[in-house]
């Protein structure tokens, strides 16, 4: 399932690790409910949201590209999507 029909988010990211991926991961990994859809909102509009989880994403999201996440540039990100679009970008 493609998350966005305009970004084909079902092609691999350079590492392989495409936006499904990464949509997985917050569901299953640091456990925050999220639908495909609400990826690219500001996490204002994300009830679940908060500092903590922001710490667990981190935490999962480096192993899983298997390089450090650039955690200067993820603090002013607004939406899952910056995040996940700085962490394959390198």
């Amino acid at each position: 399932m493609s998350i966005d029909s305009t970004a084909p988010a079902s092609l691999p990211a350079p590492d392989g690790f495409t936006l499904d991926d990464y949509v997985r991961l917050v569901n299953d990994e640091i456990g925050m409910p999220l639908a495909p859809e609400q990826v690219a909102a500001d996490f204002d509009e994300l009830p679940e949201w908060d500092s903590l989880y922001l710490l667990k994403l981190v935490t999962a999201l480096e192993p899983a590209i298997g390089r450090k996440v650039p955690v200067g540039k993820v603090l002013v990100a607004r939406s899952l999507k910056e995040i996940y679009e700085l962490a394959v970008s390198g």
